[in-house]
């Protein structure tokens, strides 16, 4: 519903406490906010064809305007072309319904909302509802706690949604993973991520890019609680903050990052900027950690500038970049990693240079541009990942006992949701009734778990049409992902 409306009608279904003549800033230091409305200029003239930006034309208040401005200033391109403006607007009134409403909203400062509530998308999603529908589900059970206590009891919630399933590297939508029940690391905290952050709580996806002991990676959740950033397990909830599987495994880590919405100036390393995101460095959350630069030389040892420095660990038996940077004038470049082995692949034109560095050990090493692309040439390697340091937070019996029930009430919540999936007997009835063969139709239904009935609606509409061998063999060509969360729109499209 457009503001507008709102306003002429004196409803206060979105944002009561927002009038239109509210004169309230989201970003109080006019500098900051001048930067954000150039960056903001510069993407709006680069898409000056059509009325991508029609929804700045209605009435609303200075903080839903400053909010808009921020969102299309750094959002992808795709997201301007693929979702209304309409779309953004309700979801920036409802993380000030959030703000206004949550008894930590006031609380929460202008930077961290700003960067970890207010912005919509948190990987590589599909954007859809969940801010709204999460709200609705979650402000009355997180209304009386503590900010402390309402992380955990959203990651109760979460945990009777959704269960961790191995799948492809497509990220499901909040809400399609909630449909299914399923998702990998990386989907359970995009959707505790997006849970948090529709209850006004700031919050952050985190990944390793590589484990530097283990063939691995993962991806977990930070909340930012009364002035700290603290971490837990996607729906995996624990009695106490910071605690998870993955302690001991975080504590060797040789780094740790995450993609911060806008141009973000926390106290953070910054390790990246890009137009659409900063991403920054927070190590220093988990493990030891110590600072390393690199400087490039030619075969005359002086400094090379716009060399490509490749940081990499060794994992899935290659060496695996976790970073990258160009060096300076002066040649160099830093990082800051857990105390262990990495090795620096140092490349310009058609010559390289490879070294093993030691974090916390060395603090600055030279690295010459001495082999050319094609060279054969080895050297011996010892790599020796960071060593076991976990900082486990204290749990009482007591804690423990009282988390062990409400974990297996809500695998019971959940379970009993997946149960009402239809069985084999519901799939005989519906391949009776439409003509098909259950055999057919059995694995794409199973298959498609919440989603069966957008996959049962697109089969029984293609047996009335006509054409229901191409709609198995389009259904054949699809992942059992696909199947979890394409609507039967796409699949009538197609």
């Amino acid at each position: 519903m457009k503001l507008l409306a709102l306003c002429a009608t004196g409803l206060s279904l979105m944002l009561s406490f927002t009038s239109c003549t509210n004169n309230k800033h989201l970003i109080s230091d006019a500098a900051e906010r001048n930067a954000v409305q150039q960056d903001f200029e510069t993407r709006r003239s680069k898409l000056s064809h059509g009325d991508l930006f029609q929804v700045f034309e209605q009435p609303m208040s200075d903080e839903q305007r400053e909010a808009l401005t921020f969102l299309y200033a750094y959002m992808p391109l795709g997201d301007i072309t693929d979702y209304s403006g309409e779309y953004y607007l309700e979801n920036i009134d409802y993380s000030l319904k959030a703000r206004e409403e949550m008894p930590w909203g006031k609380t929460i400062p202008e930077r961290e909302f700003r960067h970890f509530v207010l912005p919509v998308r948190v990987n590589n999603e599909n954007l859809d509802d969940s801010r709204k529908v999460f709200y609705e589900e979650l402000k009355d059970r997180v209304k009386g706690l503590s900010l402390h206590d309402a992380v955990l009891e959203v990651n109760h919630w979460c945990h009777e949604k959704v269960i961790y399933t191995p799948s492809d590297a497509r990220t499901s939508s909040p809400l399609a993973s909630v449909k299914t029940a399923y998702g990998r690391c990386g989907e359970e905290s995009t959707f505790t991520v997006a849970a948090l952050r529709s209850v006004g709580i700031p919050a952050r996806q985190v990944y390793t890019p590589r484990w530097a002991h283990t063939d691995d990676n993962h991806a977990w959740v930070e909340a930012w609680v009364d002035g700290e950033w603290h971490f837990l397990g996607a729906c995996e909830p624990e009695p106490v903050l910071d605690l998870g599987w993955f302690n001991a495994p975080a504590s060797r880590g040789m780094l740790m990052h995450t993609k911060v919405f806008g141009y973000y100036q926390g106290p953070e390393d910054v390790m990246r900027r890009t137009a659409n995101y900063t991403e920054i460095n927070i190590i220093g959350n988990y493990a030891k950690f110590a600072p390393l630069t690199v400087t490039v030389v030619d075969n005359q040892q002086k400094p090379v500038e716009g060399a490509c420095v490749q940081f990499k660990v060794y994992n899935y038996a290659e060496f695996f970049t976790v970073h990258t940077r160009t060096t300076e004038k002066d040649g160099k470049a830093s990082l800051s990693a857990g105390l262990g082995d990495m090795m620096v692949l140092v490349t310009k034109g058609d010559q390289f240079g490879i070294k093993k560095v030691t974090f916390g050990k060395e603090r600055e090493v030279a690295i010459e541009l001495s082999h050319r692309i094609g060279e054969e040439f080895s050297f011996p390697v010892d790599l020796v990942p960071p060593p076991v340091k976990p900082n486990i937070p204290e749990v009482t019996p007591e804690q423990r006992a009282k988390n062990d029930i409400r974990f297996n009430r809500e695998d019971s919540i959940r379970n009993a949701y997946v149960a009402s999936f239809p069985n084999a007997s519901a799939i005989e009835q519906f391949a009776s009734e439409t003509g098909y063969k259950a055999a057919d139709v059995n694995k794409y239904i199973v298959a498609s778990r919440g989603n069966y009935g957008d996959i049962m609606a697109f089969l029984r509409e293609a047996a009335k049409k006509n054409y229901a061998t191409r709609a198995l063999q389009l259904l054949a060509t699809l992942s059992d992902k696909d199947l979890r969360d394409t609507p039967k729109s796409i699949l009538d499209d197609h």
